[in-house]
């Protein structure tokens, strides 16, 4: 039976209302709001018949039962696909979906520009001594100026941990705006993509001993999870700044916090974290050498209406019968054209060239 109208459903919020307006506007898509306050006697009916998931990137904004796991899609059998309303897809089991032919998307890139300025403002300050400086100035009087006496970022020595769309922004920011020395780690590309990117490939272990910052730009998988731990900090210097705004579960916090705390690193900036946000007893939390921001590197307006753009993107390509664009899971693609005929009443169109 041909599909006139997609039923696809998303919780709380979109990323920002002119998804909801492009989708709107095409009149091709049954749009379902719920709230993850309602009852489940109201949300499983409507998830069991929807085609597609507009889902939340983070991982504690979500009640787990609603993301998207094996046991999700076996209540939900007509789902076809899942968009993420940002790069990270941490409330999705991506190879569950893959086996069950569903294709997931995610906004990769879409916000690159905020979480390199986050980056690089983490950098300046933690370099400059901004924070500690402000804290002090709230504080109390009993301090010198000279205290605060930072360095300039100009013609240091970064080291980027992952060369994608954010690392590579932050490669074009630092070697650019500040004649950086710019190294990075990456396995997964070449030489010739590193000279593209305007950074010199290095190990990991190089990189680490001779970048005065080290900005990880990674996504989280079994590859990089715990990718920093005690071993990975005591090869930094002792004057150098640490900064994530990737994935909360690729450092070890408590190695972090003990580095920190003798002096192995000269400070932090955090934007994720493995429990978000951290317990206010969090070791990290208490600690003067550390900036923390609430997983915020990419919520800016801009990255807001990007993302949320990209996504609608997605759905009217999805809902037309066409690929979309950033499909995290392209393995699904031939069962997921099959279940596509099968549900929607029409085959999918395939791209020429």
């Amino acid at each position: 039976m041909l599909i006139n109208r997609f039923p696809m459903f998303y919780f709380n919020r979109m990323q920002h209302r002119v998804a909801q307006e492009i989708l709107e506007d095409s009149e091709a898509f049954d749009i379902r709001f719920l709230n993850t306050d309602m009852a489940e006697s109201e949300t499983w009916p409507a998830i069991e018949t929807s085609l597609g998931y507009q889902i939340g990137s983070a991982r504690d904004e979500l009640p787990e039962r609603y993301h998207v796991t094996a046991k999700m899609l076996r209540k939900a059998p007509k789902l076809l696909a899942v968009c993420t309303h940002g790069a990270g897809y941490d409330t999705v089991d991506v190879d569950a979906c893959t086996e069950a032919g569903v294709i997931v998307c995610n906004q990769a890139g879409q916000n690159r520009e905020a979480v390199a300025e986050h980056a690089l403002g983490m950098m300046i300050s933690l370099g400059k001594k901004i924070y500690e400086a402000d804290r002090r100035m709230r504080g109390d009087r009993d301090w010198d100026r000279n205290q605060f006496m930072g360095q300039d970022i100009m013609g240091k020595t970064v080291g980027i941990v992952g060369l994608g769309h954010i690392g590579s922004r932050m490669a074009e920011l630092c070697g650019q705006l500040f004649q950086m020395r710019v190294l990075s780690y990456d396995p997964y590309l070449t030489p010739a993509d590193f000279k593209e990117r305007g950074a010199e490939p290095v190990s990991l272990d190089e990189l680490l001993r001779e970048s005065d910052y080290v900005t990880v730009h990674t996504p989280r998988n079994e590859e990089t999870r715990n990718m920093f731990g005690v071993r990975e900090f005591g090869l930094m210097k002792g004057t150098a700044y640490f900064v994530i705004t990737a994935r909360g579960g690729i450092i070890d916090e408590a190695a972090l916090a003990m580095a920190l705390q003798t002096g192995e690193i000269a400070a932090a900036g955090i934007d994720v974290f493995a429990v978000e946000p951290p317990p206010l007893d969090d070791p990290l939390v208490a600690l003067d050498n550390v900036i923390l921001t609430p997983h915020t590197a990419g919520v800016t307006v801009d990255a807001r209406i990007s993302c949320a753009r990209g996504a609608a993107e997605q759905w009217l390509a999805l809902a037309s019968g066409r690929r979309p664009e950033r499909i995290v899971n392209p393995d699904a693609w031939p069962v997921f054209t099959t279940r596509f005929a099968e549900l929607v009443g029409k085959s999918i169109v395939q791209s020429r060239g």
